[in-house]
Order: structure tokens, then sequence, then C-alpha cells
């Protein structure tokens, strides 16, 4: 049966409804809950996914698998450049905590845009199980909605979701998110992973916090002012962080697999992301 919270919604036909694919497992959830008990949701929502073009290849094809399983496209987004401009026109200032710079840039504007002026339905794939803090748009046109919280699915539901139909996403084995490979919002052990997983994202990733500082000035054009853009992590250097990583596995402080357990069993029973993760919605629900 329909939930009254959506249904108002539908019989109002100036609304769109969008649903934003992070490429991680809540989100990619809802999209097959929608499908699979809200139908006449699912055939006026309007999937998309914003591309920094810095996400890992394994983001790329469970996105391919989820769009088969929906029967729809997700919509990819774009800012329009790459990853080294919006750094250019940051001053070479590595994105951070603190600077979300490349969320505003390059997932937030391509939605904002895409969504136009229209008013909006947005679902969120907040569950009912956690108090997340994100983006939710503060345009008077965008009302969000949370399934999840409104029928009360946690953590366990999303699993139980993926499982059913297109299965967890692959990067799940060593990372607890989806968004770029630099994320800065990484852990130790996730540094440690991309350097085994991917090396050659790892060294692109390492070659960032070397770069000499330029300001970009539109009249002068690039100059260089001294110094570095800083690194991605606060707790130093990534070679710094991988051999504490590294040191922190030997001594077995890292959540291990059993032997003979699967790694998605594995998964469902580690902790769920950090508390004090506060990675935005639009990049890693």
């Amino acid at each position: 049966m329909m939930s009254d919270g959506f249904s108002k919604y539908l019989e109002d036909t100036q609304y769109r409804h969008v649903l934003g694919i992070s490429g991680g497992k809540d989100s990619a959830a809802l999209a097959i809950y929608l499908k699979d008990h809200y139908p006449e949701i699912h055939e006026r929502v309007e999937y998309f996914f914003s591309d920094t073009g810095a996400e890992l290849q394994e983001v790329y094809e469970f996105l391919d698998k989820l769009e088969a399983y929906l029967g729809k496209e997700i919509v990819r987004l774009s800012s329009g450049r790459d990853f080294d401009h919006w750094l250019k026109m940051n001053d070479n200032f590595l994105p951070s905590a603190k600077s979300r710079w490349c969320t505003r840039y390059m997932k937030i504007k391509p939605f904002e845009a895409f969504v136009g002026d229209d008013p909006v339905i947005s679902y969120i794939g907040i569950r009912a199980d956690e108090n997340r803090e994100g983006y939710i748009s503060k345009k008077d046109t965008i009302k969000a909605v949370f399934p999840f919280v409104e029928d009360g699915l946690v953590r366990e539901d999303i699993f139980r979701l993926l499982e059913e139909s297109v299965g967890i996403p692959e990067y799940y084995k060593w990372r607890s998110r989806s968004g770029c490979y630099f994320c800065f919002f990484q852990r130790q052990e996730e540094w440690l992973g991309l350097k085994r997983n991917h090396p050659e994202l790892y060294e692109k990733a390492k070659a960032f916090e070397g770069r000499p500082r330029r300001k970009f000035d539109w009249v002068e054009g690039e100059r260089d002012v001294g110094g570095y853009g800083y690194t991605w992590s606060p707790q130093g250097p990534l070679d710094k962080i991988v051999a504490r990583a590294e040191e922190r596995e030997i001594k077995g402080l890292f959540f291990r697999q059993k032997q003979n357990e699967r790694w998605q069993d594995a998964l469902k029973n580690d902790m769920d992301d950090d508390p004090d993760d506060q990675a935005c919605l639009i990049c890693s629900l």
C-alpha cells in the first residue's frame, strides 16, 4: 500500500521526482525499493548520478547493473570540467572536510542545474536506524522525502534488498563509501585498500599532495605563490597514513573476516559508517 506521504505528491503533476544514485548501498537500495514496492513512483522517478570523473571503475560497473535491474536510465550529470580545472579555480588547495568545494562544484551544482527551478520531490536514502547529516537542498522548490524512515527500514533491510537483486557493490570489500578515489573522508585502512586494489590511482592521489601551489587570477592567469596544497588527510601525507595502517593491520586492529566467512556477511556484521563521518549525502549515501 502506498504511503500517504508519497501519494500526495504523485497526485500533483507539477512535481518532478528524482533520486540521486551515489554508487553507495543506501541510494541503490532505495531505487530498488521504489521499483519493487512503489511502481507508481518508480515510473515517475528520474534517476541520476553526478559523475566527477574520479570514481572507481567498480562504481561504473555497479551503475550498469543497477540500471539494467531498474529498466530505466540513470542520467549521468557532470560539471563539464575535470577535477584539475576546479583545483586550479581553488588556488590548488585540496578539498577537505572544512572546504568541500569538490562537492559544491562537481556534485551539487550539476544537480541543481539538472532540476532547475522545477518543483521537485527528491528521494533520500536515509534509514530509520540512523541520524545522518549531509546535503539536503535548501531550494524552496525541492522537497526531500525519506521512504526508509517512513517505512521503518534499517541497515539489515538494505543488505537484503541488494542481495536479492543486484548484489553489494564490489568496492565494499575494502571501502566503506562510494565517491572519488581520493575522497578525504577515507579511513587509514581505506587508503591502504586503494593502494592495494588500485595502485595507479593511489599514485595519482599522492601526486596531488606534491604539487606546488599556484594561484589563479583572471588578469594575471596562474602564478606561483609558494607552498603546497596540503594533504588529503589532516593525519599527514598518504605514505605515512598507509604505513600506520599497515602497522595497525599487523597488530590485528582492523576488522577481519572470519575463516570461511563471505565478505558480504563480514560487511553486514561490521560496524556501520563512522559516526563522525559527515560526508555529504549526495556523494556517499
